[in-house]
Order: structure tokens, then sequence, then C-alpha cells
């Protein structure tokens, strides 16, 4: 039998757990994917859908659902309610296609932005 020195023990307990991190990373990796597929094929509704939510506070959200191929309801939805707001006609609404979209891009360096921070912030 071959005695490790206490650097050979080290770089072997290393290498161990680094083996153990890359197995239960993969591990992880390949569960989530599966689990998101499976609620994405259990989840498919053909009638129901919700086309936009919009975040108002920490449990308050707006959201537009489609029933049916072309009626679309406003709710709102609370901690422990849910609240009908309307019923929206399908030219009323906005298309967005990201295709077409620009994002909005901030101009200049990080010195200049950094900068004008620091001009905005009050002086000691």
């Amino acid at each position: 039998m071959i005695l490790l020195t206490s650097t050979g023990e080290s770089i072997f307990q290393l290498l161990v757990v680094l083996f153990c991190f890359v197995i239960v990373l993969a591990l992880t990796y390949y569960t989530t994917r599966w689990i998101a597929g499976y609620q994405k094929s259990h989840s498919f509704h053909k009638n129901l859908a919700v086309v936009e939510t919009l975040k108002l506070t920490n449990n308050k959200f707006i959201q537009l659902i489609q029933v049916g191929k072309d009626t679309y309801y406003v709710i709102a939805i609370g901690k422990d309610e849910i609240s009908f707001l309307g019923q929206v006609d399908q030219e009323q609404l906005k298309e967005i296609s990201l295709e077409t979209e620009e994002i909005p891009t901030v101009k200049g360096d990080f010195e200049d932005i950094l900068n004008k921070v620091k001009e905005r912030l009050p002086k000691k």
C-alpha cells in the first residue's frame, strides 16, 4: 500500500470534492430541465393563457388573461384575493415584437456615468 504524504492527501481530497461537486451540479442541471419539461407538458392549456403580468408590489399583480381565441380579461391578484378589473378587446391591445422593438441603451462609458451619479449625491 502506498502511503500518501499530507500534500498528496490534500490534493486527493480536493479532487474527490471537486468530482462530487461536478456530479451534483450535473444532476441538478438535468433534474431541473426534466422538471421544467414535465411542468410545461402538463400545464399546456388550449383555452387559457396568461398574456402579460405586471408586478405592482411584492404580492400584487395585474394580469392579462386570454380566454378562448379573442377574449381578454384583466384581473388583479393579491395575497388572498383575485379581482376582476375588466374585459379588453383584441383591437385595444398593443402588439409588441422583440425583433422590431429597440432596447434602450446607455451611452457613454462607466466613468462618465459614475461621475454623473457622484454629482447628484449631496456634498459632505
